[in-house]
């Protein structure tokens, strides 16, 4: 079938504007971001923050906080890099931040709590924008996927760790991946999806203890990845 300088003209600019609005999409989809920052100078990393976009990836970014000792940077590594997390926990953290006005309102508990350390949960996206901070949050939802966050953030950490380990002293891999164990089990560290690389490389190293690969296949497996 012959197309007519009309018909190719017309498919051309039917491509274009396909185009156009799928990019149009994606970049609307990216710019919606929630930003969680953590800050608490009696702890290591005493500062850090997660930047969530709703396709799951997102950055994380932590320092300061030394530890004394000269393995301070194994206890609290800083971290930059670019992560990505599961569906379903995105999907519940955005479902937050709508719930919660995009946080724009006041989310700080009335209740005389220890310090935790200060939390400022923010959103920016083609619905609004808003933050808000906190010690311990009045709302049961902030307040729980305060502590969500806070699991991520130890899972980050220890991935940084098992790479440190691994690189400088791999027989310390078996303590640390024990520990990382019992506390993906316990719920302090979550979304093990976050250091699926490193994981991924000591299930499948030789040089390491078996127990150490074992204990890494296992975690894979759990997250279901």
């Amino acid at each position: 079938m012959k197309l007519t300088r009309f018909g190719i003209f017309s498919a051309s600019l039917l491509a274009l504007v396909l185009i156009f609005c799928a990019h149009g999409a994606a970049a609307q989809k990216a710019t919606e971001t929630v930003l969680v920052d953590y800050s608490n100078p009696a702890v290591a990393p005493s500062h850090w923050s997660i930047t969530l976009h709703p396709d799951g990836s997102g950055y994380f970014n932590s320092y300061g906080g030394g530890i004394p000792g000269s393995n301070s940077d194994l206890k609290a590594p800083p971290v930059n890099r670019e992560i990505h997390l599961s569906q379903e926990f995105t999907r519940r953290v955005f479902e937050v931040a709508y719930h919660q006005k995009l946080f724009n309102e006041k989310c700080e508990s009335d209740l005389k709590v220890a310090f935790q350390g200060e939390k400022t949960f923010s959103y920016k996206g083609d619905k609004g924008s808003g933050s808000c901070t906190f010690n311990y949050s009045k709302e049961r939802q902030i307040q729980d996927l305060s502590d969500s966050m806070m699991a991520v953030e130890q899972t980050i950490i220890e991935g940084a760790r098992l790479e440190i380990l691994l690189k400088h002293d791999p027989l310390g891999l078996d303590a640390e991946m024990n520990s990382l164990v019992q506390a993906a089990k316990d719920g302090r560290a979550q979304q093990i999806c976050a250091i699926k690389e490193i994981l991924v490389e000591l299930a499948n190293d030789p040089g390491v203890l078996v127990e150490v690969r074992k204990r890494a296949d296992l975690l894979l497996q759990d997250a279901k990845i």
